[in-house]
This record gives C-alpha cells, sequence and structure tokens, in this order.
C-alpha cells in the first residue's frame, strides 16, 4: 500500500493535499463541503494503472468503505474497520506487470 500512497503523492499531491485540508477543516460536513476536491483527487488517480488494478481488485472493500463514510458522515473514525480491510486487500493485488512509471499521456 505504501508503494500507492507514494504513486498518489507524487502525481495527485496537490489534489490530496487540498482534500485533506478540506476534511480536516469541516469534520462534520467534509462529505458536502469537499466533494469538488475528492472528485480532483479520483480523476488524478484513476489514470494510474498501479491504483487501477488496485481498485479493480479491491472494489468490493473499497465500495464498503465509501458507503460507510457516507453513512457516518458525522464521525468518519468508525470506518476505521472499512480502511483496515481495504488496506489489507490492497497489500495482497499482485502488481509485477504493472507500470508504476507511466509515461504521461498527450493531452
Amino acid at each position: 500500500m505504501q508503494a500507492v500512497m507514494d504513486i498518489t503523492a507524487k502525481y495527485c499531491h496537490k489534489e490530496m493535499e487540498a482534500y485533506g485540508s478540506c476534511v480536516a477543516s469541516n469534520p462534520s460536513a467534509w462529505q458536502e463541503k469537499c466533494h469538488e476536491l475528492k472528485v480532483k483527487v479520483a480523476q488524478c488517480t484513476s489514470s494510474h494503472p498501479v491504483i487501477q488494478t488496485i481498485r479493480q481488485s479491491c472494489s468490493k472493500e473499497f465500495v464498503e468503505f465509501e458507503r460507510c463514510l457516507r453513512e457516518n458522515q458525522g464521525n468518519p473514525t468508525s470506518c476505521s474497520p472499512h480502511v483496515a480491510r481495504f488496506l489489507g486487500c490492497a497489500e495482497t493485488v499482485d502488481l509485477s506487470g504493472v507500470a508504476t512509471n507511466p509515461e504521461p499521456q498527450p493531452s
């Protein structure tokens, strides 16, 4: 999972920082107030092959985590078990043969 975090930080640092600041500043309304920033992070990360592979392999765990966040907007820490399940799944994904540093696609 550290590789995914490193890739996300490398390719989406600005988006992740803005989203994290928004969530921290809006503990009870982050889902609504930070939605646009969340979408920007998702758009940024969705094109990376490593992240695509993990999201495909662990889609069930990721969906359950997102549902927990929606249902517990006022207490996102209650979703810690969901995060742990997703991270545990991500650790088991075979990333051999997946490009970890793809060439940027022309716009």
